[in-house]
């Protein structure tokens, strides 16, 4: 059974940072492309960022040149590092598998003053 379970959300001032991690199990995470997804009240889910098993990088480009997407094979681990923090970067963000086809339950980003 594939899992895969975020932390590391959290409220923060604009311009901050925050680091998530998306923990896979029961998977081969190494050979799989896995993705960051957003979804903010009231509004459809959103792709942020992707990576491919060698990774390659897709962001959309809201994010693009403040967040950067990585992934440690080893760990079977992927991050997101998000810098420089907006209000409109505040929603759940989850991180999914795309050859399962797997969510995980998602961690809260806050962005305030």
């Amino acid at each position: 059974q594939v899992q895969l379970v975020e932390s590391g959300g959290g409220l923060v001032q604009p311009g901050g940072s925050l680091r998530l991690s998306c923990v896979a199990s029961g998977t081969i995470f190494d050979i799989q492309t896995m993705g960051w997804y957003r979804q903010a009240p009231g509004k459809q889910r959103e792709l942020v960022a992707s990576i491919t098993r060698v990774g390659n990088t897709y962001y959309a480009g809201s994010v693009k040149g403040r967040f950067t997407i990585s992934r440690d094979n080893a760990k079977n681990t992927m991050y997101l590092q998000m810098n420089s923090l907006k209000p409109e970067d505040t929603a759940v963000y989850y991180c999914k598998n795309w050859f399962t086809n797997s969510w995980g339950q998602g961690t809260q980003v806050t962005v305030s003053s």
